[in-house]
């Protein structure tokens, strides 16, 4: 029985605030939104979690959405720029588990985690991290402690280097696992 269901999720994007003009519904990945929309103001998560994008093919700042309305997410997230992409976020049941590393190809101090983590620095003593590898469920992690700040999806994989994936000068200290509570 597979722990991941991609099955539920569905977004609906729209031109103007407050859900008015042309839109698009997502029940998937979309790596560029621009053929469908000329811009996107505001969008209604009717079901499961979803990453969206101010650039094309899942680059740029990126913005974790749950289920419910966002009328003018621009202004309510602090958005410069309109969603140019979004990625579908599977729910994952079962454990997780991610190791993070102090610096970039998975060198220096190092620690397993299975739970959130809000501050890297006070429970793990790490000044940074700069790559992962992500074995189970998937995590977002964030560039201030107490889940604060830029933010950066994780699915399972290696992470050798963040600065190589557009996140230059950012450094990540704290990661919350992304649960069903979408």
């Amino acid at each position: 029985m597979s722990t991941t269901d991609m099955s539920m999720g569905k977004i609906i994007f729209y031109e103007e605030r407050n859900f008015q003009g042309r839109s698009h519904e997502c029940m998937s990945d979309c790596a560029d939104m621009s053929s469908y929309l000329s811009r996107s103001q505001s969008c209604r998560v009717e079901s499961g979690c979803f990453m969206v994008y101010d650039r094309n093919n899942y680059m740029g700042n990126q913005f974790f959405m749950r289920r419910g309305e966002y009328s003018d997410y621009m202004s309510m997230m602090g958005m410069r720029e309109s969603i140019k992409s979004c990625r579908m976020i599977p729910m994952h049941r079962g454990q997780f588990r991610m190791k993070i590393y102090e610096k970039e190809n998975f060198g220096g101090q190092s620690h397993e985690m299975m739970e959130d983590c809000d501050n890297i620095q006070e429970r793990y003593r790490m000044s940074d991290c700069q790559s992962c590898n992500v074995m189970d469920g998937h995590w977002l992690m964030y560039e201030q402690g107490q889940f604060r700040g830029k933010m950066m999806y994780m699915r399972p994989g290696e992470y050798r280097n963040f600065r190589e994936m557009g996140m230059s000068g950012q450094r990540f200290m704290s990661m919350k696992r992304i649960t069903d509570m979408c």
